[in-house]
């Protein structure tokens, strides 16, 4: 959480040397305070119409914001050995081993190179091809982040061994959920321990069974549906680590405190040969000014409706939310051309259509996120807060400047169109009891890793 010229938006992007910069560039050094709740993050490039390029080529990264004083009593595995960032992503490669893309588009008349997604045939984990890695019998912790562009992961061991989740994206649980098998959509992060100790085994492949595009597209092959392998060590040892009852309690979501109620269509655009061209948001394109206007220390619910044929992981920068449920919506068909007239839910009667089964939110993903899946033909309720959860405070920084936020979804495409960026991120500007703004963009990917220690009371962070 950070002041709006800080977070690196899709018009702030700058050539070598800074010989040729955006128009929303206005610094050379980006500072991060780092004063929020400690908890797992990443960083990736946001160029407009260059993001999935810059992806592929690596500027992304792990960033973990760690607490000891109020971490260090959960006694959860510390340390390089058992504390592992696992940046997971898929990528295409030539023979001679460089990056492939596709440069030719799935609407080569309306654009030569932009496709709507971008599926790589390996699974790459921090930077290599199916890696290794050796462990003890002892617990680790993994926050395994998903950094593709397109590619939802459900995860599981092979060898039976379950995850235990402490934390869902930046924020630590209540208590915590064991699973056998974990989803991600692109962006989210699950902050797992697992407990190798268990194994009846001395290897477990992570592996991945979630079809592509999720959930409809083809199954898994054998060359992306294996992650990474641990070796395991014979010999047993005493663990130091444990998996608290109770990890740390922020603020339940209060529905009773939300100022406003918005309504958020996204809306999916084809050509001729039923290819997708472009995505709006509410019917607008990014480059639309801002639409949603909240106030700095408040608390919003929005309707997300899906209109799409997809699942898109929307992403809201700054804020963090909570997901109340998901609807199915009746009549879809009628509501959609409804919508696509008036551009209105509440003229469309979303009451009358939002009435279908619930989706059930996972146990493990209850709590305060930064990005969820939005499922296509359902309307996705949720609680969004513009403000810290720690300290249960406004944020320490004007959060009113230029260029505002954005919120977006993490799929994005190849090349820059202009239709497309005006789907999936909104910008908005946060003001201290005063109106914030928001607008869209799209997004997507790499390896490496920065650790920072949060900034309540400690120093701040260049980048």
């Amino acid at each position: 959480m950070h002041e709006p010229a800080n977070d690196g938006n899709a018009n702030s992007w700058f050539t070598a040397g800074f010989k040729e910069k955006g128009p929303d560039w206005s610094k050379r050094t980006y500072h991060y305070n780092n004063n929020q709740q400690p908890g797992s993050l990443w960083y990736h490039d946001h160029a407009m119409g260059l993001t999935r390029v810059n992806l592929l080529a690596g500027l992304i990264g792990a960033y973990v914001i760690r607490h000891p004083e109020v971490e260090g009593p959960l006694e959860l595995p510390h340390g390089e050995e058992f504390d592992r960032p696992l940046i997971v992503f898929d990528r295409s490669f030539r023979k001679d081993g460089s990056i492939y893309m596709n440069s030719t588009g799935n609407n080569p008349s309306i654009h030569p190179q932009w496709q709507p997604e971008y599926f790589g045939d390996l699974i790459i984990v921090n930077g290599k091809a199916w890696p290794k890695m050796t462990v003890r019998r002892r617990k680790y912790r993994l926050r395994i982040i998903n950094a593709s562009n397109a590619r939802f992961f459900r995860l599981f061991f092979t060898n039976g061994l379950e995850f235990i989740h402490v934390a869902s994206d930046s924020t630590y649980l209540v208590e915590p959920v064991v699973t056998n098998e974990t989803l991600l959509a692109p962006s989210e992060i699950a902050d797992v321990v697992v407990d190798f100790s268990k194994a009846k085994t001395d290897e477990a492949v992570l592996a991945n069974d979630a079809p592509y595009p999720y959930p409809s597209g083809d199954p898994v092959n054998e060359l992306n549906g294996r992650v990474m392998k641990f070796t395991i060590k014979k010999e047993r040892e005493v663990d130091t680590w444990r998996v608290p009852d109770k990890l740390i309690q922020y603020p339940s979501p209060d529905l009773s405190s939300a100022t406003q109620t918005r309504y958020i269509a996204m809306y999916e655009y084809t050509s001729d040969t039923d290819e997708p061209t472009h995505l709006y948001i509410n019917g607008k394109p990014y480059e639309a000014p801002a639409t949603e206007t909240p106030k700095a220390g408040t608390s919003e619910i929005w309707n997300v409706i899906n209109l799409t044929e997809d699942n898109h992981p929307m992403h809201i920068h700054l804020a963090v939310f909570t997901v109340l449920d998901q609807t199915e919506l009746v009549k879809a068909e009628e509501f959609k051309a409804c919508m696509s007239k008036m551009n209105d839910a509440i003229k469309c009667q979303i009451s009358k259509h939002a009435r279908g089964k619930k989706l059930r939110v996972a146990a493990h993903e209850k709590g305060w996120k930064n990005v969820y899946k939005m499922t296509p033909g359902y309307v996705t309720r949720i609680l969004v807060r513009f403000s810290y959860i720690h300290s249960n405070t406004s944020y320490s920084f004007d959060p009113t400047g230029m260029p505002g936020y954005v919120y977006h979804c993490h799929v994005s495409n190849y090349i820059a169109f202009p239709f497309m960026f005006g789907g999936y991120i909104f910008k908005y500007k946060t003001l201290e009891n005063a109106d914030l703004g928001s607008r869209r963009q799209c997004d997507d990917e790499a390896t490496c890793g920065d650790e920072v220690r949060s900034n309540i009371g400690r120093k701040k962070s260049k980048v």
